[in-house]
């Protein structure tokens, strides 16, 4: 899923939203389109590890009432990225995300401060804390035991590291192996393997698949000694909607009914 995104008075262009992502990314090919100017080379740290790449000046990136001021905006090409470009979380502060499953829709909205509220019917409140920006749930477990997650919405699939998989007290199933691309072209493969069970506040999930591999994520943000997940689509499309607050801190989780692979 897709949300329109403007740079400057241009577009709208339809963006993933990556809430896996430090930076926003503008593809090459759009760069070249709207002329954007060179801007300087940065460090830059994808799921298969850290590389420098070019950026360019984007004035603004606009997405609905969201706007930024002018970024340096990491340059890459549009086949590796699956999109025009991506709005990551230096665009978000301040804001929530929610994706609708149910209507297929992706929306990005201001958010204030507001006091803690009680969750509705069928809806599950997770609060997380901030690390780098990113918004890391320690309110999950595997077995009794406490992992850490970050919901990717940039992933479509679940990975967990190799200190969770170290963990693993009831022996997964085998899916077989997976190839995992950057967003700057680098594969990485992995074993992909079901997992029995995993709890995320008061939501269970069973024969939960997961590719484990120690991806660089996991370094950037502390977590490579503690069992850690980066939480993909294929898992969050198990929800009716998910709404990923920045502002708050917290994270909702709307449970469907009678869904094969959860219960709350």
């Amino acid at each position: 899923m897709t949300v329109p995104v403007s740079i400057g008075t241009t577009g709208p262009y339809n963006f993933i939203v990556d809430t896996g992502s430090e930076r926003s990314v503008v593809s090459r090919e759009l760069a070249g389109q709207l002329k954007l100017a060179a801007g300087p080379s940065v460090r830059m740290t994808a799921i298969t590890g850290a590389s420098t790449v070019g950026t360019v000046i984007v004035p603004s990136l606009n997405i609905s009432d969201v706007k930024s001021s002018q970024i340096a905006a990491p340059a890459l090409e549009s086949a590796h990225l699956g999109a025009p470009g991506m709005v990551g979380i230096d665009a978000l502060q301040g804001h929530a995300v929610s994706i609708d499953f149910d209507r297929r829709e992706m929306t990005v909205r201001p958010m204030s401060k507001r006091p803690h509220e009680r969750p509705e019917r069928n809806e599950i409140i997770v609060k997380a804390k901030n690390r780098y920006g990113q918004l890391i749930v320690t309110d999950a477990a595997y077995h009794g035991r406490r992992i850490s997650v970050v919901v990717d919405t940039g992933s479509p699939i679940t990975i967990g590291n190799l200190a969770l998989r170290r963990r693993l007290s009831v022996k997964p199933t085998q899916i077989g192996m997976v190839k995992i691309m950057s967003v700057t072209g680098d594969i990485l493969t992995a074993d992909y393997l079901e997992i029995d069970r995993l709890t995320i506040g008061d939501v269970g999930f069973s024969h939960v698949p997961i590719a484990f591999a120690n991806v660089t994520p996991f370094k950037r943000f502390d977590l490579l000694d503690e069992p850690a997940l980066l939480l993909g689509m294929d898992t969050l499309r198990l929800f009716r909607n998910v709404d990923i607050d920045f502002t708050n801190r917290e994270i909702r989780f709307t449970v469907p009914r009678d869904t094969p692979g959860i219960r709350s």
